[in-house]
C-alpha cells in the first residue's frame, strides 16, 4: 500500500546543527522519521555530479525519495528567444542534477508576466515547457517529471487554475499544490476544509484521479497582504495559517499518495514531523474502521 510522504525543503535548523553537510541528511532524515527531501537550488544548480550521486546513494540506503527545486529565476512565460534559451538550460541542468540523485521530480515556478496578458503568458508557458519535455526526452530524462508550482504573489503567473490548465496538457507534468501560496494568493481563502476538498476535486477533474492523488506539495503557514505571500513562517503561527489537520484528514480518508514538502522557516523538519503524525493519525482511524 502506498502513503502520503513528508518531508522538508532543504536543511532546517536543527539539520544544520547536526549535519556538516546535505550529504548526511537523508541518514537524519530517516531517524527523524521522515520520508522525503527535496534538495535545494533556487539560487543555481551548482551541485556536482559526484557529490549529487553521493547524496543519492545515501538517500537511496535511508530510504528518503529525492526531488529538487529548481532555480527561482526560471521564467517560462518568458518571450525571446535568449531568454527561453536560458530557461531551458536552467531546467535540463535541474533534471539531470535531480537524476543524478536518484530523485524523479523537479518544481518549476512559472514566472512573471513581464507585461503580458495572463493569457499570453500561459500560453508562453505551455510552449516553452513543451520545448522542455523534449530536451528531457531527448537527453533520457522523460522520468523525472516537472511538477508545475502555485505561486504566493497574486502578479506572477501561477493561480491554481493556471496550474491545472499547464499540467492537463501533458501526463509528464505534476501540480505542485503549494498551500500556503494559495491561500496568501486568495487572502485567507485556502484554509478550511471546503477549501481543500474543492482543492482535490479540482485537481482530479483536470488530470484524473491517478495523477492527481500522487500530486506534489508545498505545505507552510505565510504571512501575507493584499499582494499575496510576504514571508513564510512556522507552525507556531496562529494569525495567517493555513492549519494542516483538515488537509491531512482528506489525505487519508480519499487514499491520496502525495509528496509534501515543508517549507517552514527553519522548523521544516519539526514541522513536516507534525503534518506525517496528523495524516498517520487519521489514516489509522480509516484503518481501524
Amino acid at each position: 500500500m502506498s502513503y502520503a510522504l513528508f518531508g522538508p525543503a532543504g536543511m532546517s535548523d536543527d539539520a544544520k546543527k547536526a549535519c556538516k553537510a546535505s550529504l548526511q541528511m537523508p541518514k537524519f532524515l530517516s531517524e527523524y522519521g521522515l520520508d522525503c527531501f527535496e534538495y535545494q537550488c533556487g539560487r543555481g544548480v551548482t551541485i556536482g555530479e559526484e557529490s549529487a550521486r553521493a547524496l543519492g546513494l545515501m538517500a537511496t540506503r535511508c530510504g528518503i525519495k529525492m526531488s529538487l527545486h529548481s532555480p527561482y529565476y526560471i521564467n517560462l512565460s518568458a518571450a525571446s528567444g535568449e531568454k527561453i534559451e536560458k530557461n531551458l538550460m536552467y531546467i535540463t541542468k535541474s533534471a539531470q542534477a535531480c537524476d543524478f540523485m536518484g530523485g524523479d521530480r523537479v518544481v518549476v515556478h512559472c514566472g512573471g508576466l513581464s507585461g503580458q496578458s495572463r493569457g499570453d503568458a500561459l500560453k508562453n508557458t505551455l510552449i516553452n515547457l513543451e520545448a522542455a519535455l523534449k530536451e528531457l526526452e531527448s537527453m533520457g530524462l522523460s522520468h523525472v517529471r516537472l511538477c508545475v508550482e502555485t505561486m504566493g504573489k497574486i502578479n506572477v503567473l501561477g493561480d491554481e487554475d493556471e496550474v491545472l490548465e499547464i499540467c492537463r496538457h501533458d501526463e509528464r507534468l505534476l501540480p505542485c499544490i503549494d498551500f500556503g501560496h494559495l491561500n496568501s494568493r486568495t487572502q485567507g481563502g485556502m484554509s478550511r476544509e471546503g477549501d481543500f476538498l474543492r482543492m482535490l476535486g479540482k485537481m482530479e477533474d483536470a488530470l484524473g484521479a491517478e495523477r492527481a492523488r500522487a500530486f506534489h506539495g508545498h505545505f507552510s503557514k505565510i504571512e501575507y497582504s493584499k499582494g499575496g505571500e510576504v514571508r513564510h513562517l512556522t507552525f507556531e503561527d496562529e494569525v495567517y495559517g493555513p492549519d494542516f489537520d483538515p488537509l491531512g484528514r482528506l489525505l487519508a480518508e480519499r487514499g491520496y499518495t502525495p509528496r509534501i514538502i515543508c517549507e517552514s522557516a527553519g522548523t521544516q523538519s519539526r514541522d513536516a514531523l507534525i503534518m506525517k503524525n496528523i495524516y498517520m493519525k487519521y489514516l489509522h482511524h480509516k484503518e481501524e474502521n
